[in-house]
């Protein structure tokens, strides 16, 4: 019988003879790296800003753990609203050495009490919106960052919040966040918390600080000495360390600090309730796995686009990707061609796991549905209308949903010849929007990979709390036709993308590695993985290596519309591989960058040190010790 990498390779014989002479130019490795390797041996710390992963490395040197490193950097990017807040949401993947297991951290706000198709179609919408209050879930990232700590760290929730503390007090605001901040001010007059915070020279020809001025956040700073003070509470009540770390949890969802944040967000429209943010909770999960060559690669399940990454994975695995050449044309050709196979998964299955209907996980990471998804492929020119699979029958199932799968397409969605130059340029930026990551590593083992969200720029803040709330409403359909699994209902989560990865090798930890970027997060994850597993890069060469990004599948904010065959690649790529891959369909564009900042960390087992890495494109930065 003749193996599916057979066919497929019989499949491309005649094309292979036409282009085996295109290749990226050189070695595989991108050459010499605009950033330095990061060297550790006793602990790295990576995130968004380099002051925030400097209170990473405040914590570390005070003796604390990965997981305490990791809690810091998430308070301090907040405080300096990296792209995300305070009011936001926080996903993340941990190793925990003394189990030698994974753990997903499930930190997802919820739809609140209200939020239903019909309140937002009587409106006139067709998604919930991207701004103010009625884009709102219910606050995650300060139970987030509790629960990790409580569970898994070492120190108080006072000594981790030193840093975030004193940033509210006042910080020297970087360049862009003051540009932010200036660009998005006639939206931020709108919320009269925001306009007081964030606009200091309300009145003046520029309103939000100036670069280098002290920031100061006072309704932030006292926000976060009531949750010590709750600490210190239980602690002189005799509480344990995790005890009172509870008790401060308490206070923030179910005490005045819960008071002012519902009041405020009613007040300006908004629907959370008290009930809500009661009711809410942080899980903690099983991760989903697959192994590619050797290597297991957990992701966050599917209340979030993580498990892409994995199916993805499953379907190279058939492919002799190395043979191919990095960056040649069959190599993008057929990373694209996987990812619309995958994403147009994500777009359909993909949604809230403790809600019915109940997603068809196992199916989706089954190796013999992949091995069906790849024998759907046009392996000489690029299908604009690529539809989501059918999953169940690979769990032993009939699938209900085949009635919605007959008319569901992407196609005419957008459409690139009609739209200008700046509308696509909108649209891209909307499609790739940021947020930050966090990446930790001890020589204890632990090891913490974050992805936290929502808040950003321009958000409406919660009164006198200090803190932004999320936009993650915005993730949500309002029709089952688009996705059956993730129409807005109170109480549930929206299928978000946010997707922080860890890979084992041999049991062990082997990369920490996570991005922001939106719909093209798990796409760049993808590569930098394959940049490692299957090129031979070192971190830092894969972090800043020359990437594709499609944009064939359904946005997951503003109008989430796809553009089939949009494809935008490196300028390294050579010319003669942007013309083959026009005349097979695809609309390319050509950038710089193609990435947002990944952040990683490589555990190096010959040595017994740590390598990380962070990308050149952003202000991403990193410590090691």
């Amino acid at each position: 019988m003749v193996s599916l990498r057979g066919k497929i390779h019989a499949c491309w014989k005649v094309w292979l003879m036409l282009v085996a002479f295109i290749f990226v130019s050189g070695s595989s490795s991108p050459g010499r790296t605009e950033k330095p390797v990061l060297h550790g041996r006793h602990w790295v710390a990576i995130t968004g800003k380099p002051l925030a992963a400097t209170a990473g490395a405040m914590i570390f040197q005070k003796g604390g753990n990965a997981v305490d490193a990791a809690c810091a950097m998430l308070g301090a990017t907040c405080t300096m609203w990296d792209v995300l807040s305070w009011g936001g949401e926080t996903q993340a993947l941990i190793y925990n050495p003394l189990t030698k297991k994974v753990i997903a951290i499930n930190a997802l706000g919820v739809a609140p009490t209200g939020a239903t198709p019909e309140f937002f179609k009587e409106k006139g919408m067709e998604y919930p919106p991207e701004y103010g209050p009625l884009a709102a879930v219910t606050p995650g990232t300060p139970g987030g960052l509790m629960t990790m700590l409580a569970e898994f760290g070492t120190m108080s929730l006072k000594e981790v919040l030193v840093p975030s503390m004193q940033m509210a007090e006042g910080y020297p605001a970087e360049e862009e966040f003051t540009r932010r901040v200036e660009r998005s001010k006639d939206r931020i007059k709108q919320w009269p918390y925001s306009k007081k915070i964030l606009l200091p020279h309300l009145g003046e020809e520029h309103e939000a600080a100036h670069p280098g001025e002290i920031f100061r956040q006072p309704d932030l700073l006292e926000t976060l000495k009531m949750l010590v003070e709750a600490e210190e509470k239980a602690l002189a009540e005799g509480k344990s360390r995790k005890e009172a770390i509870y008790a401060a949890y308490n206070r923030f969802y179910r005490g005045d600090i819960a008071e002012e944040y519902v009041r405020s967000c009613q007040e300006q429209g908004g629907l959370i309730t008290r009930e809500d943010l009661d009711k809410w909770q942080v899980y903690l999960e099983e991760p989903v796995m697959t192994s590619y060559k050797g290597i297991e690669v957990y992701k966050l399940t599917s209340w979030v686009q993580g498990p892409v990454l994995l199916q993805m994975l499953n379907m190279l695995e058939n492919i002799d990707l190395k043979k191919m050449g990095y960056n040649s044309v069959n190599y993008i050709h057929t990373l694209y061609q996987v990812m619309n196979l995958a994403f147009a998964d994500r777009d359909f299955y993909y949604g809230d796991p403790y809600f019915p209907p109940e997603e068809p996980i196992r199916g989706l990471l089954s190796k013999e549905y992949a091995k069906e998804r790849l024998k759907q492929i046009n392996w000489n020119l690029n299908n604009p209308d690529v539809k989501p699979g059918d999953p169940y029958p690979f769990e032993g199932k009939k699938n209900p949903y085949l009635y919605l799968l007959k008319e569901w397409s992407n196609v005419g969605k957008k459409d690139p010849s009609k739209m200008s130059e700046a509308e696509m340029e909108a649209f891209e930026q909307s499609f790739m929007s940021g947020t930050t990551s966090i990446q930790a590593a001890d020589k204890q083992g632990w090891v913490v990979s974050v992805t936290p969200s929502g808040g950003w720029i321009p958000a409406c803040i919660a009164g006198k709390t200090g803190m932004g709330m999320s936009q993650r409403m915005q993730s949500f359909v309002l029709d089952e036709s688009i996705n059956p699994f993730n129409v807005v209902a109170p109480g549930k989560r929206p299928r978000a993308t946010l997707t922080p990865s860890l890979a084992l090798k041999d049991g062990q930890p082997f990369l920490s590695f996570s991005i922001q970027g939106g719909d093209t997060q798990d796409q760049n994850c993808l590569q930098f993985f394959l940049c490692m597993a299957e090129f031979g890069m070192n971190v830092q060469e894969a972090c800043e290596a020359a990437n594709i990004v499609s944009f064939q599948m359904m946005s997951s904010f503003g109008e989430h519309v796809a553009v089939p065959g949009r494809l935008t690649l490196h300028e390294r790529v050579p010319e003669k591989v942007r013309e083959l891959l026009a005349s097979m369909g695809y609309d390319i564009r050509v950038s710089k960058y193609t990435s947002g900042p990944m952040n990683a960390i490589f555990f190096d087992r010959k040595h017994g040190t740590f390598w990380g890495g962070s990308s050149n494109s952003g202000e991403d930065y990193g410590i090691a010790w």
